[in-house]
């Protein structure tokens, strides 16, 4: 036979319940509320180059053998 408990509010699976749905309400006012980020770039910096295989960095394809 089940032992009766008492009802002392919220039971555990409850709380979880409730937690998860706060946490996803609060991200989705989150997303929605920012403004799309942009790169702060000028013209000048989209254009240059960026990647130089400098001596660290052949030393570092040599190590790791890429």
């Amino acid at each position: 036979m089940k032992a009766k408990t008492e009802d002392k509010g919220v039971d555990r699976r409850g709380f979880l319940r409730s937690i998860g749905g706060a946490s996803v309400a609060g991200a989705a006012v989150a997303v929605g509320a920012a403004p799309p980020a942009e790169a702060a770039e000028s013209e000048a910096d989209k254009k240059k180059t960026r990647y130089r295989e400098t001596e660290h960095v052949k030393a570092f394809y040599r190590t790791n053998r890429y």
